[in-house]
């Protein structure tokens, strides 16, 4: 299979075989947009690997977002992973009663599992471009809440 954009080895990818691979789909595995494929395009790069920004400078903004919510009992946020939409897309009970998921199941993500500290609960975090969300679950995504879900900030 050919090199990805980004850099990821896709050797190592449980979906590999079903994504179409993004080198090969112009950034666009799954038929949804990556967002580090659109990151390097923006850019006019053909590879993350051709970039001279280390580290990827759209995870380490993100990173530093994700730090600056404060989440008390949230682990220092120090790398995310490219993450399938249908991966991260669980779904939230509103207080209206009204269920409601916030990703496209074909795009890829930015973001990372960490534990709650003296918890059997996890954090989910994911971003796109517009968003960042926080989200507390058991195992297995079980009974998600939405901790955080807001605006990013247009960066200079």
């Amino acid at each position: 299979m050919a090199e990805s954009i980004c850099g990821l080895d896709c050797g190592q990818c449980g979906w590999k075989g079903s994504c179409g691979g993004c080198a090969v789909t112009g950034g666009r595995p799954f038929g949804g947009e990556c967002m580090l494929a659109a990151c390097c395009h923006a850019k006019g790069l053909e590879r993350c690997g051709n970039c001279p920004e280390r580290p990827c400078s759209l995870k380490a903004q993100l990173i530093r977002e994700f730090n600056a919510l404060g989440i008390e009992d949230m682990e220092e946020v120090t790398d995310l992973n490219a993450l399938k939409g249908s991966f991260v897309n669980l779904e939230y009970s509103l207080a209206s009663g009204q269920r409601i998921k916030f990703w496209d199941d074909d795009r890829i993500y930015l973001g990372n599992q960490l534990c709650k500290r003296d918890s059997d609960r996890c954090y989910g975090l994911t971003a796109d471009e517009e968003h960042l969300l926080v989200c507390e679950y058991g195992e297995a995504g079980w009974d998600p809440e939405i901790i955080v879900y807001q605006k990013r900030k247009k960066q200079p």
